[in-house]
């Protein structure tokens, strides 16, 4: 059977509440929510789902779709899901979709499947455009920081992949400050501005915050997009109760039973009773605080279904804190 052609709500700019904020000081416009396809989009998930899942997104304003090289299971299959993505859903809409891949993680065996290198970062790229059916990538990200490569090899592999028309724009993702630093100004002598940096902050996890890296990007006109917004689930009200068996955490994969401390415990109850009082669920109050936060642009969501994606799409547009929520500090932290 020959699946009905998809026609984009024409309500997805007008009628869905989206909000888009500037990223830095680009002319990009990013939608308050974005979608990663880290989970839930790979091969040993139902490709119809991932369909559902990314209509609805498009269909409520959801412009920015963020992948890697490595996303999965298997490695490479979620670009090859936004490939077929591209090819029976959104081929007529690729001028209103800003899609972002990276390279930087291990993705395929020898010295040159992983880090930051010249060789690596240009040949991950070429095999994501493939496996995508895409020309160019709205953005390319060097995925994390490699230590043993000089910077300035991996900065101008950035700068080339621009200037050969496969991508965009470029930004990276986990890179300390001191070698953000370096890649604002080198980036910037080369024409080739850096447009975003992906970190993750969330309540539980302000690193970003702590070491300066958001007041930075603010500073210099450089966008910030938050990934594990929601801590791999503990910012919902999934384990107030315990841990139920079908959780992330009961398979212990990602996310361990032993993070859930007692304190850590006492900490989510009672985030989750200030979200209660304006009115939130504890993930809606959780993505709201971030993108409240000095300099951040977006926050990178997953969606196992449409109806958790529509619960997230509710922080869009939610009041401003009337208060600051302090962090989470383990007892055992200001021990000597």
């Amino acid at each position: 059977m020959i699946p009905e052609p998809y026609l984009a709500a024409p309500t997805r700019y007008d009628a869905t509440g989206m909000q888009y904020k500037r990223c830095g000081r680009s002319g990009v416009l990013l939608p308050e929510v974005s979608l990663g396809f880290w989970h839930n989009f790979g091969s040993v998930d139902p490709y119809e789902r991932s369909r559902e899942i990314t209509r609805f997104a498009f269909d409520h304003g959801i412009t920015h779709f963020d992948l890697a090289n490595n996303y999965g299971p298997v490695y490479g299959s979620a670009e090859e899901t936004m490939g077929r993505l591209m090819d029976d859903t959104f081929r007529a809409y690729r001028d209103e979709l800003f899609i972002a891949t990276k390279a930087g993680y291990d993705m395929w065996p020898g010295p040159y499947g992983n880090w930051g290198s010249r060789k690596s970062l240009m040949a991950s790229l070429d095999q994501s455009l493939r496996r995508m059916h895409l020309d160019y990538v709205d953005l390319f990200y060097s995925h994390r920081y490699d230590p043993a490569t000089p910077l300035e090899e991996t900065l101008q592999a950035l700068v080339d992949i621009v200037r050969q028309g496969k991508a965009l724009y470029v930004g990276i993702s986990r890179w300390p400050l001191e070698a953000l630093q370096v890649a604002e100004a080198y980036l910037r002598q080369h024409d080739v501005p850096l447009l975003i940096y992906q970190g993750r902050l969330n309540l539980l996890d302000r690193e970003p915050q702590q070491q300066g890296i958001l007041d930075f990007c603010a500073e210099h006109g450089i966008g910030f997009i938050s990934f594990s917004p929601l801590a791999q689930g503990l910012l919902t009200d999934r384990y107030l109760n315990g841990i139920p068996e079908d959780s992330r955490m009961s398979k212990g994969k990602f996310l361990k039973q032993e993070v859930l401390t007692p304190e850590l415990l006492s900490y989510l109850r009672g985030l989750n009773a200030v979200a209660a009082e304006r009115g939130e669920t504890l993930a809606e109050m959780a993505l709201s605080w971030i993108l409240h936060q000095r300099g951040v642009t977006s926050v990178l969501v997953g969606a196992s279904s449409t109806a958790q994606l529509e619960k997230n799409l509710r922080s869009v547009g939610a009041p401003a804190f009337d208060q600051e929520i302090p962090p989470f500090i383990p007892a055992a932290s200001g021990k000597g």
